[in-house]
């Protein structure tokens, strides 16, 4: 596979406005750990290689387990994930599949009941924002492999 365009070379700008949502993400306090598997998840679901790539590590380097990152793409029959990452998960996968599902009421109801409605609007950004850098990632065919977590 060969990468298409540098965006982040090309449109600077257009980056940095991505990164100000994710700037935003980090501040609102949802717990490091449950965003990087709500990310690994809708890169599962999105086939991005590069988010992957960068979500697992990211996810590792906040403390996440093997096993739990082994076992995402099949939450629902693992015992690995509390309900709240459940929520999430499930959540996600609605939002990511918002063509499919419309994002249905008991989905919606499961978040609700494990979010606070300001909680559930940013975890929803959070997805957001994973979905379009997946979108990024796939049509300009950004290479994975080379990502590495900062230190935090």
């Amino acid at each position: 596979m060969k990468p298409r365009i540098d965006y982040t070379r090309v449109e600077p700008e257009a980056v940095r406005a991505m990164y100000g949502l994710e700037d935003y993400i980090r501040s609102t306090g949802l717990e490091r750990k449950l965003l990087e598997l709500v990310k690994t998840r809708a890169s599962q679901i999105n086939g991005c290689a590069y988010c992957l790539d960068m979500h697992t590590k990211d996810a590792r380097a906040a403390g996440e387990t093997e096993q739990r990152l082994y076992a995402l793409s099949a939450w629902r029959e693992a015992p690995f994930y509390s309900e709240r990452e459940r929520a999430a998960l499930a959540w996600t996968e609605a939002v990511t599949l918002v063509s499919q599902t419309h994002v249905p009421d008991d989905v919606y109801e499961l978040a609700r009941a494990e979010f606070t409605e300001a909680e559930l609007v940013q975890l929803t950004m959070a997805i957001v924002a994973i979905n379009g850098w997946n979108r990024l990632a796939i049509a300009m065919r950004s290479i994975p492999g080379d990502y590495q977590p900062k230190k935090r």
